[in-house]
């Protein structure tokens, strides 16, 4: 298949010659711990999104959601994501094995900026740690602690220009995509009609959260 892209930047010149440089503010924003401020932010969001890559350049993004405070701050340097049951294909923590860079976003509701940490994570099991971390009674398996690097507050304008937390620019209930019926065409099988999937999608939603 012929590349659709004709002209191809190659070069950060070329990229700083249309876009410029950051200013002050945000060369200096980065700081290398998680002070008091990046632990309050990260005791308060519910939702991350955790980015790793194998030793390839393969990527994956993964969301993380939980209830506020699910994330430990250890210390001013070390976190930890608990990992909750999920669909077995361990993608983050297959990468984290041969490459162990990531990078996290976390995101509090009704809130435009957001954090960004970079660092380097392991796949850990110390049972103290993740004692810490149970819900419903029940502790993860595994986590993923991170070895913080940097930390940094992100601007608004991602927020701002998709108008996410406005419900009045959220599509109508009814114009959503159908999921089961994706998954049921993405897998092409007739063991898995969008019936059989929904079932399961239903029973895994309600039975195996945690």
């Amino acid at each position: 298949m012929n590349n659709p892209f004709k002209e191809i930047l190659t070069s950060e010149d070329d990229i700083r010659d249309l876009l410029g440089y950051p200013s002050e503010l945000v060369k200096k924003k980065v700081i290398k711990c998680l002070d008091i401020h990046c632990r309050n932010f990260i005791s308060l969001s519910p939702l991350l999104f955790l980015a790793t890559s194998d030793e390839q350049g393969f990527c994956d993004v993964s969301p993380r959601g939980d209830a506020p405070g699910s994330v430990i701050v250890i210390d001013e340097k070390h976190l930890v994501i608990p990992e909750r049951p999920g669909n077995r294909r361990i993608d983050s923590l297959r990468n984290i094995l041969s490459n162990p860079r990531v990078g996290i976003i976390f995101i509090i509701p009704g809130l435009e900026e957001t954090l960004r940490i970079n660092g380097q994570a392991f796949v850990i099991k110390d049972e103290k740690i993740l004692d810490l971390m149970k819900a419903k009674d029940k502790k993860p398996t595994l986590g993923i602690g991170v070895k913080v690097e940097e930390c940094f507050i992100h601007c608004a304008k991602a927020f701002k220009r998709s108008g996410v937390w406005e419900s009045k620019s959220w599509p109508e209930e009814n114009t959503l995509p159908l999921i089961p019926t994706i998954l049921s065409d993405h897998v092409n099988s007739t063991e898995f009609t969008v019936e059989v999937i929904r079932k399961g999608l239903q029973e895994s939603y309600e039975k195996r959260l945690y």
